[in-house]
């Protein structure tokens, strides 16, 4: 149903969809470890994904671990609350169908 994608061209001009509220340890069940470590400053780690229509999604956390808070972040294996990017506003409604059925 999907693969991931590295290809950061695909995944440039993504922008937030909305949010989902799933474990860490959940996330990387459904779609591995997560192909960044995020961007160093607002970001702890990001997974990119493309489904099979095309549509590329993009899962990160946003200012809540270490790389924004330092000491008082999050560890990203505590984080539960993560950002969901698209090009299309369906980005959020497959991620949320892949995991009802998958999770």
């Amino acid at each position: 149903m999907f693969k991931p994608c590295t290809d950061w061209r695909k995944l440039n001009g993504t922008s937030l969809r909305g949010c989902i509220n799933i474990s860490y340890a959940l996330l990387v069940e459904l779609f591995g470890v997560p192909h960044s470590d995020g961007d160093g400053h607002k970001t702890d780690a990001e997974w990119g994904l493309e489904f099979e229509d095309g549509t590329v999604i993009t899962i990160y956390n946003y200012k809540d671990g270490k790389n924004y808070r330092g000491h008082n972040g999050l560890a990203v294996e505590d984080i539960t609350y993560w950002h969901v990017g698209g090009k299309e506003n369906r980005a959020l409604r497959l991620i949320d169908a892949y995991i009802n059925e998958y999770a």
